[in-house]
């Protein structure tokens, strides 16, 4: 493990490892510490994605996919052990397993801001932690196994059990594979589901909620220390990646005390070490904030806590030199940020998705409403005028998806 100090200087190692992906989450790490004079080593699958090309990008090294688990732990394995290298920031959703399972292997090397690979568990397992948030007074949607809810007549979701479906959660997995399923299914209170036929398609028994009518969705995200916030952050979902939910496009940061309340205590509970993403819906009804899920790694939309003031890489990176005290918790409200190809899903998926569950908005309203929160609120996740080339690739990379996509 690298030995803290009050300051990392030029002179000592002060490399931070970015897992980065074609989200735009990795980019506003970079981005955020460059600006702290912090050397910013990205570890891509694809050298052609976006964050690759921008000019805050010290160095690109190639690794595995990180669905090919174990060579992918090689690979980040082999880089913190570099002289310069003095931390790696989980970006991906396999990033916090690897680093917590093998910890004991990355400790000689680096120094790592992660929880115990046992809490960890309780997070990836959904119905765990929704027994877990139970327990502690927590509003959540009524969750049960999908074998255990055979007669249940309400509108519900299906979906996977398990965040990141691994050997250590799923039998039939050898320990190099990892996947995960994001795929989510509406059903209503006067269908019913083939169980078999679900719990084949995904690999394992999935879990099934009611379906909350929410008003609007909102992350919390956090930075703790064995117990104890150093930093929290809120906004708002204002769209996802598609009309019937899924990752934030477009968000605006809030501070409501009462999400507040809620986000703490399932963290505090967990005696949570590091970062955490915490989803949570506005039940139309009683006004709850219940919680969907935990993600223990940065957060697809980081560029809004970053426009917003909220600068969780450079606060990771005070933490594991040991410069907590220097953190500086707070942030501006109602600042709004975009992922444009995200938009660009969410109108997408007014055409193609279907949900016999969620009500489709207009094609027309819905362009007018993303055109309008653009010129209003003109934040964008990868376009940034001092640094135009990741908007660039990302351009061209889009346009040549869409053309194989139609000869194939």
């Amino acid at each position: 493990m690298r030995t803290t100090n009050e300051a990392v200087g030029r002179d000592e190692p002060n490399g931070v490892v970015i897992p980065a992906s074609r989200y735009p989450h990795g980019y506003a790490s970079v981005r955020s510490l460059t600006r702290a004079d912090i050397r910013t080593i990205v570890a891509v699958a694809d050298k052609h994605l976006p964050v690759a090309a921008s000019r805050f990008c010290d160095e690109v090294v190639r690794v595995p996919p990180s669905y090919e688990i174990l060579a992918y732990k090689d690979a980040l394995l082999g880089i913190a052990a570099r002289s310069d290298v003095y931390t790696i920031i989980p970006h991906r959703p396999q990033d916090t397993y690897v680093l917590s399972k093998y910890h004991d292997e990355f400790d000689q090397y680096v120094s790592l801001v992660v929880p115990p690979l046992e809490t960890l568990k309780r997070v990836h397992d959904r119905k765990q932690l929704m027994d877990i948030a139970e327990r502690t007074e927590v509003p959540v949607p009524e969750t049960r196994l999908l074998d255990e809810a055979t007669e249940w007549d309400v509108d519900r979701v299906v979906k996977s059990r398990y965040n990141l479906l691994v050997d250590e959660y799923i039998d039939s997995y050898e320990p190099s594979e990892s996947s995960i399923v994001k795929s989510v299914q509406h059903v209503p209170s006067n269908e019913s589901l083939n169980i078999a036929t679900t719990c084949e398609a995904m690999d394992h028994v999935p879990i099934v909620q009611e379906y909350i009518d929410g008003t609007d969705e909102y992350v919390f995200g956090a930075l703790y220390d064995h117990g104890e916030p150093l930093a929290t952050f809120q906004h708002r979902q204002i769209r996802g990646d598609s009309y019937t939910g899924g990752g934030g496009v477009y968000r605006e940061s809030v501070e409501i005390p009462s999400l507040e309340a809620v986000g703490r205590a399932v963290l505090d509970e967990l005696e949570w070490h590091g970062l955490a993403c915490i989803e949570y819906i506005e039940d139309a009804a009683t006004g709850e904030f219940k919680l969907v899920e935990i993600n223990p790694r940065m957060w697809q939309s980081l560029a809004c806590a970053a426009a917003s003031g909220a600068d969780f890489p450079y606060w990771y990176w005070l933490q594991v030199i040991g410069n907590s005290d220097s953190i500086e918790p707070g942030y501006e409200v109602g600042v709004g940020t975009h992922y444009m190809i995200g938009e660009l899903e969410y109108l997408t998926s007014i055409v193609r998705d279907d949900s016999s569950i969620v009500g489709r908005p207009p094609l027309s309203a819905a362009i007018k409403e993303v055109l309008l929160s653009c010129f209003e609120m003109p934040n964008f996740d990868y376009c940034h005028v001092d640094d135009p080339l990741p908007t660039v690739r990302l351009a061209r990379s889009e346009v040549s998806h869409g053309i194989r996509r139609r000869m194939t």
